[in-house]
């Protein structure tokens, strides 16, 4: 019974180990840059053994994956139960907006440096975006149906959404050099993108 609960303590605490590894490197990644930032940078900040990080990541490419994965899973799970919940495609934009503003400048580096990542870091951020995609998809496609919204190819509905939001987060030091991008504008991006689409009544 000791070996059992104490396997369980150790598990426990290598979650939790894990986990603080995650965090700590969204929250460099966000302050230095993906491609700037170090294991040993991670490390620091995270206040533990450099060899630690390598014992929860065999690779710094795997941490990298991780972050990322998880960034796409604090999204997706939201859009998910608005999609499924029948909830109108405003209210998923909207929530769409709302999440990548909550990792705003996590999300730029990675809008921004994507092509100079590992393969495997730009296949699991593309995923991710056809995850969404999927979401955004859904209450598109019942809306176009119902006559809300104008007809138009899916992945140009997408494109251009997210086209719109790359630009303005890649180019925040012109937009917002001292504040959110996404705070300042998103608002005025959403209201704007969706009259391109809406059918006035």
């Amino acid at each position: 019974m000791n070996k059992v609960q104490s396997k369980t303590k150790r598990q426990l605490q290598k979650e939790t180990t894990r986990s603080h590894l995650i965090e700590t490197a969204f929250q460099q990644f966000a302050e230095k840059g993906i491609t700037a930032t170090k294991s040993s940078d991670i490390a620091e900040a995270a206040r533990v053994s450099h060899g630690t990080v390598f014992v929860h990541f065999s690779t710094q490419e795997d941490l990298l994956n991780a972050v990322i994965e998880e960034f796409g899973e604090r999204i997706s799970l939201r859009l998910h139960e608005l999609a499924a919940g029948n909830n109108s495609l405003r209210e998923i934009l909207e929530a769409h907006l709302k999440g990548l503003t909550e990792f705003e400048e996590f999300y730029s580096k990675l809008v921004i440096e994507v092509r100079l990542l590992p393969e495997s870091a730009r296949n699991t951020f593309l995923i991710i975006q056809s995850s969404i995609s999927f979401h955004i998809s859904q209450a598109a496609e019942r809306e176009m149906k119902e006559g809300i919204i104008r007809p138009c190819p899916i992945h140009l509905l997408f494109n251009t959404w997210t086209g719109l939001i790359h630009y303005y987060l890649s180019n925040s030091d012109i937009f917002a050099p001292e504040g959110s991008v996404l705070k300042r504008y998103g608002e005025e991006l959403l209201k704007y993108y969706y009259k391109l689409f809406i059918i006035e009544i």
